[in-house]
């Protein structure tokens, strides 16, 4: 069974790119299937290498442009305020985010899941989910976490043939030797 997630804890939507304009405006890549969907939170938790506590941030507005969201926070009124914040997650408290839906998942949700191939292999356990543009794709870490045997898994329908939430456990068609 994976680890629960603490319902305090935010869901990463999104992680900033880069400044827009000289204005502190931020270029946000949204990690969601409706890009607008961070600008429905008034407040943003952000989270960074630099600063790793979430930190509460008010949203003063912002627009969906070229499938990214440009957004202007509070506190950040400049190049070089939004700079320091590139590469920051973006996250919104779990208890604001709507049910998932039947046969819908969040993907932080597949973090610390077992993945098992239909030879009944156990591959490794989640260890992150990421995207790469056409589907998210699981960071999978066998038992011990040898590194390089990690295992780099569409999380799409040819590869996946179902997520269990209360086993704990993503059934897929891998192989062991992929």
């Amino acid at each position: 069974m994976p680890p629960a997630a603490d319902a305090g804890d935010p869901v990463v939507l999104g992680d900033v790119l880069a400044p827009y304009g000289v204005k502190g405006w931020l270029r946000v890549r949204p990690l969601t299937v409706e890009p607008d969907a961070l600008l429905r939170h008034p407040t943003w938790r952000l989270r960074s290498a630099a600063c790793p506590a979430w930190r509460e941030v008010a949203l003063v507005a912002g627009k969906v442009h070229s499938g990214t969201v440009l957004a202007q926070l509070a506190g950040v009124d400049s190049r070089e305020a939004a700079l320091a914040l590139r590469g920051a997650e973006i996250g919104v408290p779990r208890s604001e985010l709507p049910a998932a839906g039947e046969n819908e998942v969040y993907l932080a949700d597949l973090v610390g899941l077992d993945v098992v191939n239909r030879e009944g292999v156990a591959l490794g356990r989640v260890v992150a989910v990421q995207e790469f543009g056409a589907h998210p794709v699981l960071r999978v870490v066998p038992a011990g976490g040898a590194a390089k045997a990690e295992r780099l898994i569409p999380f799409a329908g040819a590869h996946v043939d179902g997520v269990d939430l209360a086993a704990g456990r993503i059934d897929v068609d891998w192989g062991e030797d992929y």
